[in-house]
């Protein structure tokens, strides 16, 4: 097992609460829908269990609402809980009180729920970026320490490629932003931190880049995925374009075995133990040595 620990992470939503399928399932559906996040959060846990790895939980609190009892398990089997907001609005559709609304009350609906507290955020679709850092200062105004909400790629969906690769702080006290992790190749950031990724690149390929971000970096990978990627049998939405067809539906069937062999091939743990707490320890002994 490799010596550097990985921050695992899984952003709760259903199937239909995917940013690709605004244009096709409205928000006030959302109730009549089949929801099949509870079971496939439930084989995640086991899956989990088995394998011996703590992760965070980016959880929605429209899911915290209708399944209380879920986020409590998740807590109490070890994981650490986060907000991923309250019903997945990507914050570049927000102004800032719309935002801050928005988080404080995922915030305290979470807590409320959990009896734990809440610290860390991820932004609906990595949606935080070059044209809306303000996000970020609300963030730590509404007491979160950090953020994983930037992802520093080009995507045609959200990216801010010239965003630094590793966890940095936005200002000068405790809070961080983690973006998710990329692999350096040919001057270019490439994807290797889960999601639509990690089902189209060969498993070797995304296993490679991992290890080089641990090895030639000397950096923590984070890894996300969504609880309807382990789920091929979930309801076909019709009428979507050929694009989100194919980045939604593209081997879920492999996923759970993918993920069975990544939870075998490096060690992982959640995303305050793997990052937060570590990057506060050694700023604290970086402080105390400038003082002295």
């Amino acid at each position: 097992m490799p010596s550097v620990r990985n921050a695992m992470s899984v952003d709760v939503e259903d199937y239909f609460q995917v940013s690709a399928f605004e244009r096709y399932i409205a928000r006030d559906d959302w109730d009549s829908q089949a929801c099949r996040v509870e079971r496939n959060v439930e084989r995640i846990l086991d899956l989990f269990e088995r394998h011996d790895v703590s992760a965070t939980f980016f959880t929605l609190g429209w899911v915290a609402e209708r399944y209380p009892a879920l986020v409590r398990r998740i807590v109490e089997r070890g994981h650490e809980l986060a907000s991923h907001g309250m019903s997945h609005v990507r914050v570049t559709q927000q102004n800032q009180d719309a935002f801050r609304d928005d988080v404080t009350r995922t915030k305290a609906l979470l807590e409320d729920v959990s009896g734990s507290p809440v610290i860390g955020y991820r932004a609906a679709s990595y949606s935080i970026g070059a044209e809306n850092l303000w996000a970020l200062d609300v963030l730590r105004e509404t007491g979160h320490r950090y953020s994983s909400s930037i992802y520093p790629i080009k995507h045609d969906l959200y990216g801010m490629p010239d965003a630094p690769r590793f966890g940095f702080r936005p200002f000068d006290d405790e809070f961080y932003e983690f973006p998710v992790t990329t692999v350096r190749i040919g001057g270019r950031n490439l994807p290797c931190g889960g999601g639509g990724w990690f089902r189209l690149v060969p498993y070797t390929g995304m296993r490679w880049a991992i290890r080089r971000v641990n090895d030639a970096d000397g950096e923590s990978a984070i890894f996300y995925f969504h609880p309807w990627e382990i789920d091929p049998g979930q309801p076909r939405q019709r009428g979507l374009d050929a694009k989100t067809r194919f980045r939604h539906y593209l081997n879920l069937d492999r996923m759970e075995y993918r993920l069975a062999r990544l939870l075998t091939d490096f060690s992982w743990g959640r995303m305050d133990d793997v990052l937060y707490r570590p990057r506060i320890d050694r700023q604290q002994v970086s402080d105390i040595a400038a003082a002295g």
